[in-house]
C-alpha cells in the first residue's frame, strides 16, 4: 500500500449534491490546498433505528450511482486516487456503534442474520461500482462496533465482496477498538478512526502498534480529526463538546497528532475528518468550530505536512 494524503470529502450529502458545479469545485480546492493525493468520498445510507435489520440504501435521498461515478471521474482527473467508503448512519440520531441484536436469534425478535443479509446487499453493491471505477480502496464498514464480534458474518461478507471487487479492502473500527477485532487477517488494511486525545497519542499509538504487527498487515487512519472548539484537541471525538470557538485547538491538535505519527513508519496515511462538498464562504471559515478543514489555520499544518510525505 502506497502512503496515503487523504481527507474524506462529502459527509451526509444527499442525492444530487455531488451533481453541483460547486462540489466539483470544492474537490479541486481540497486537492489544491491540503496538498492531498487521496480522496475518501463517503456514501451514506441509513435504517431506520439502532435495531432495525433494513439498510434504506436505495431510498430517494442517497446519492445517486451516476452522481459517485461522476464524482470518483473528476477525482481522477484532477490526479486523486479515491477510496470508496459507504456508511451506515441511524435515522433516529443513534450512533451507528450501537446497531445491536441478541447474540443468539429470539423468535420474532431481529437478528443479525437479517442485518448483515441487508447490509451485504448495500456493500457488494458498491464493491461492484469501486470495481469498475477502478477505486484504489473500499472500506467496508465503519465504527460498527457491536458488529464487530461478529467474526463469521464479516470473514463471509469480506468473500464475497472479494469476488466484485480485487483492489484493497480495509475496515474502519473505532477508535480504542484496534485490538478487538479477530478477523484483521481478512481485510488487506487495518485501519481505524485516530480521535485521540492530544496528551494521550504516544500510548495510543504503543498500543495500536502491537495490533499491526501481530497481524503484518499495512495501516492508515481511516479518519482522523478534531474540531475547532476550545478543549476538543482533549476530547476530539465529543462533537457534542460546546466550549466555544478555537480554531488554535484544531491546529494545535493536527501537529501534536503528526509529530506523533512521523516517529511511527507503520503509520502509512490519513483520511482526515474532513471537507464539505458545499463550502461555506471562505470569510466564514474563522467562525467554523466543526471539524472541516476548509481556510482554518489546521489546513495550513495538513497542507504543510502532507507535502512533507
Amino acid at each position: 500500500m502506497e502512503f496515503i494524503n487523504g481527507v474524506t470529502f462529502g459527509f451526509m450529502s444527499q442525492r444530487g449534491d455531488w451533481q453541483t458545479g460547486s462540489s466539483r469545485e470544492s474537490l479541486r480546492l481540497l486537492k489544491e490546498r491540503c496538498q492531498a493525493d487521496h480522496v475518501i468520498l463517503a456514501i451514506v445510507a441509513e435504517q431506520d433505528t439502532a435495531q432495525s435489520t433494513m439498510i434504506n440504501w436505495q431510498d430517494e435521498t442517497v446519492l445517486s450511482d451516476q452522481e459517485v461515478k461522476g464524482m470518483i471521474a473528476h477525482a481522477h482527473d484532477l490526479g486523486l486516487k479515491v477510496i470508496l467508503k459507504p456508511m451506515v448512519n441511524v435515522s433516529d440520531g443513534t450512533w451507528r456503534a450501537h446497531i445491536n441484536f441478541f447474540e443468539h436469534d429470539v423468535p420474532p425478535e431481529p437478528k443479525w442474520s437479517e442485518w448483515f443479509a441487508s447490509y451485504g446487499e448495500y456493500i457488494n453493491h458498491y464493491a461492484q461500482l469501486a470495481q469498475e471505477t477502478a477505486c484504489q480502496m473500499l472500506i467496508i464498514g465503519c465504527e460498527l462496533v457491536n458488529t464487530d464480534r461478529r467474526e463469521k458474518e464479516w470473514r463471509q461478507l469480506i468473500e464475497t465482496v472479494r469476488s466484485n471487487y480485487q483492489g484493497l479492502i480495509s475496515y474502519n473500527c473505532d477508535k480504542y477498538q484496534e485490538n478487538f477485532i479477530d478477523w484483521w487477517d481478512a481485510v488487506d488494511v487495518i485501519s481505524s478512526s485516530g480521535y485521540y486525545p492530544m496528551d494521550r497519542w504516544e500510548g495510543e499509538l504503543d498500543r495500536i502498534e502491537q495490533v499491526v504487527k501481530a497481524f503484518d498487515k499495512p495501516f492508515f487512519f481511516c479518519e482522523v480529526g478534531c474540531p475547532s472548539r476550545l478543549n476538543s484537541e482533549y476530547l476530539p471525538n465529543n462533537w457534542e463538546l460546546n466550549d466555544g470557538l478555537s480554531l488554535e485547538a484544531q491546529a494545535n491538535w493536527y501537529q501534536s497528532m503528526f509529530q506523533a505519527c512521523e516517529r511511527r513508519p507503520w503509520v502509512e496515511g490519513f483520511g482526515l475528518w474532513d471537507w464539505k462538498a458545499q463550502l461555506y464562504d471562505l470569510e466564514e471559515a474563522c467562525q467554523n468550530d466543526d471539524y472541516a478543514l476548509y481556510g482554518k489555520p489546521a489546513e495550513r499544518v495538513v497542507k504543510n505536512n502532507f507535502q512533507q510525505n
